[in-house]
């Protein structure tokens, strides 16, 4: 195994160094596995020759800690770490959360709100004149203005509020080593206005191509205008893919903010080195245990990219919509050292990414033109040119499940159901349900009401329901007794109570009571969330529903968990509200049965002596 990077001064000065090139300022605990970011982009640049220190969790009222390291030769790394801070912090109903798995013993409260401008912000005091870069999925979804739900308000580009140098956005293998060998050639930061993957400020726009870039809605006007802030969504949304986006430029009072086209996709030569680099795999020794490490550590990435069109998902936006795939041999020679790890149970306990059975493009055409700006591939129907093949992934799944110490490989990513359905080969089917679940398969419908499903970017029910029936009749067929347990989100845009009936109606129909529901959360980057800002769809600006009324929300969720008696009085109360009392009673159709005596002199107790 390789050599953790130093994480103080004195590990820093028992390698021989006097100084580094840069140092990874990580909301995270340093764990060194190619699950986490901030290893790979470590990594990278070591193997490219610079010097990388890991300031892990520092404790952001101390400007002394910033300092510990001495000024970066060539600058400051900075990142939330593998999750949003806020996201991290806080539930979609604001309630603060109190563990973090990202950090030693889940211990919460180890990073800031907004890490990544309060981290920029302790690093430019303690070394003004420091080069700061910013990066991760913070920043990367709030590289122009935004939505912000937690305090409910436009905010500006991230790189204006952490008064950063630049932003690299989306996955930055190939970013980091030209802005390293950049900077390394004595070019100052100032002039890095070119790279692909950045967004960097400026006082004019002077030296830009017309031509080349669209010039958005000023920060003024979308934070007055809901519809502007629309437009200025669905242009970036069309400007996602490397191959066809143009430069977009966001003007503030004083100040542009340029985006550059997003990066290239990795070569599978890239990918495979990205994730072959000498991996410790586990979190640093220093630490108590890093509970985010547990689901991973035996965990495999074979892909990268998405294009299965989820509006709540900001995928597009961060590793774009372009498949991209490890070699079978770097997958298995991955495996083939975690197979001898002392902890290795002979479980390897998943192999996908965002989607797990996607391992090419979605057409032919995408490897040199890209992905259609105003196309999706799975969405509302499959595209005539769509590609349904599932042999590569089987294979590399068979070759997995031979390796020594293997039991058993299992398929815990997301499953597209309906890209499996559009297959009209069951081979990869069968052999999924006889081989990769561990007793029970995790999808995601989302939802059961067409009318959501549409706002979602989701299937419609008809061809969920087609899949369960298949399921389990292939599980029927292989004497299997596996089950499936759906991913069910409530209060999406456009997610209206008669539509939660309708799920509620589903789920008692197929005698299933989800055990977690999922508000939706609106987070930067998501077409949703645009929907759930502006309460317009910003692709044809028809208006939607969005339920934002803290008690509709608690009546959808309580509606998917109908049967739970702490949740009787909300579905009491959404169900005469919408006007369905044949769900109150006690026929085999009804949600919940009527109130006792007890129960209504209770409640007028309760209220007269509020």
């Amino acid at each position: 195994m390789g050599q953790f990077l130093p994480i103080n001064r004195k590990e820093m000065e028992e390698r021989g160094w006097q100084e580094v090139d840069f140092v990874y300022i990580c909301g995270d605990a340093y764990v060194d596995h190619p699950s986490f970011g901030a290893a790979i982009i470590c990594r990278t640049l070591e193997a490219n020759g610079f010097k990388v220190a890991f300031l892990s969790q520092p404790d952001w009222h101390k400007v002394e800690e910033f300092r510990q390291f001495g000024k970066p030769r060539l600058g400051f790394l900075i990142s939330s770490g593998n999750i949003d801070s806020m996201v991290n912090h806080y539930t979609v109903s604001k309630k603060r959360r109190h563990k973090d798995s990202y950090t030693s013993g889940g211990e919460g409260f180890k990073r800031p709100d907004r890490a990544v401008i309060v981290y920029s912000q302790m690093a430019r005091q303690a070394f003004p004149d420091a080069n700061i870069l910013i990066g991760g999925i913070e920043a990367s979804l709030r590289r122009l203005a935004h939505y912000d739900y937690w305090s409910d308000k436009v905010r500006k580009s991230i790189i204006i509020d952490a008064n950063a140098d630049l932003l690299m956005f989306g996955m930055g293998e190939n970013s980091i080593i030209e802005v390293a060998e950049a900077l390394d050639s004595g070019l100052d930061i100032k002039y890095l206005t070119y790279l692909d993957g950045t967004v960097y400020k400026t006082k004019n726009i002077d030296d830009l191509n017309e031509a080349d870039y669209i010039m958005l809605p000023s920060y003024e006007e979308i934070t007055t205008s809901k519809r502007k802030y629309a437009e200025s969504f669905q242009k970036q949304y069309l400007n996602t893919d490397h191959y066809n986006a143009k430069i977009l430029v966001e003007p503030y009072q004083g100040w542009y903010v340029v985006q550059n086209k997003p990066n290239r996709p990795l070569t599978q030569r890239e990918f495979d080195r990205a994730y072959g680099y000498d991996y410790n795999r586990d979190y640093h020794p220093s630490y108590q245990h890093v509970p985010a490490i547990d689901e991973v550590k035996f965990s495999l990435i074979s892909n990268r990219g998405c294009f299965g069109s989820c509006n709540f998902c900001a995928l597009a936006f961060h590793q774009g919509r372009i498949i991209q795939a490890r070699s079978h041999e770097s997958i298995i020679a991955e495996a083939n050292k975690m197979v001898w790890d002392p902890d290795f149970k002979g479980y390897i306990h998943d192999v996908g990414g965002p989607t797990a059975n996607f391992r090419d493009t979605a057409c032919d055409k995408q490897k040199t033109k890209g992905a259609c700006p105003t196309k999706q591939c799975l969405w509302p129907e499959p595209c005539k040119n769509l590609k349904v093949d599932h042999e590569d992934y089987l294979s590399l799944l068979t070759k997995l499940r031979q390796l020594p110490n293997v039991k058993k490989v299992f398929v815990r990513s997301g499953i597209r159901y309906d890209y499996l359905m559009y297959d009209k080969n069951d081979h990869f089917f069968e052999e999924l349900v006889q081989h990769h679940i561990s007793g029970q398969l995790k999808v995601a419908p989302e939802h059961i009401s067409n009318h959501a499903l549409d706002k979602m970017g989701k299937p419609r029910r008809g061809l969920y329901e087609k899949f369960v029936d298949k399921y389990y009749r292939i599980n029927e067929k292989y004497n299997k007794k596996q089950f499936l347990v759906p991913y069910l989100m409530s209060s999406h845009p456009g997610c209206r109570l008669e539509d939660a009936i309708e799920l509620a109606e589903y789920l008692r129909d197929i005698h299933h009571q989800p055990e977690q529901v999922q508000d939706f959360y609106p987070t930067p980057g998501t077409l949703s969330t645009t929907m759930y800002y502006t309460g317009l769809d910003p692709r044809d600006m028809t208006p939607v529903y969005v339920p934002k009324d803290p008690k509709e929300k608690a009546m959808q969720r309580a509606l998917i968990q109908y049967k739970n008696p702490k949740n009787y009085d909300l579905v009491y109360e959404a169900l005469i509200k919408a006007n369905r009392k044949d769900l109150i009673g006690f026929g085999k159709k009804c949600l919940i049965k009527p109130r006792t005596k007890r129960q209504n002199y209770n409640r007028s107790y309760t209220r007269g002596h509020k």
